[in-house]
């Protein structure tokens, strides 16, 4: 499994709105698509306009297969909707996740 990380700076008095258009448009898109597991919002209380998305995906490849022009139609119709400079990608990572075996006895 891969994690796909983005962190969003967010005026705090949209920030609802922005997490329901999130899962309206985004959500919506990107689960239609091979290998999307889900996604999770993450809130720091302490930093009110920060909003952080935990996306799963099966395999970097079908994350990685999206094309370009598909996820940038989704960003247009969100940006109008949320409104343009309300809100900034500021941070996006991938993480692998790593599991143990456990040695039987």
């Amino acid at each position: 499994m891969v994690i796909e990380w983005l962190k969003f700076k967010v005026d705090p008095n949209l920030r609802e709105k922005f997490i329901q258009l999130d899962e309206e448009i985004w959500t919506t898109a990107l689960a239609s698509y091979p290998g999307y597991l889900g996604k999770e919002v993450w809130l720091d209380p302490s930093e009110l306009d920060a909003i952080a998305f935990v996306i799963r995906w099966a395999t970097r490849e079908n994350w990685k297969s999206i094309p370009q022009a598909a996820l940038d139609k989704v960003e247009a119709s969100f940006a109008k909707a949320m409104g343009q400079g309300n809100y900034k990608l500021v941070e996006a990572k991938e993480y692998q996740i790593r599991k143990f075996l456990r040695k039987e006895e």
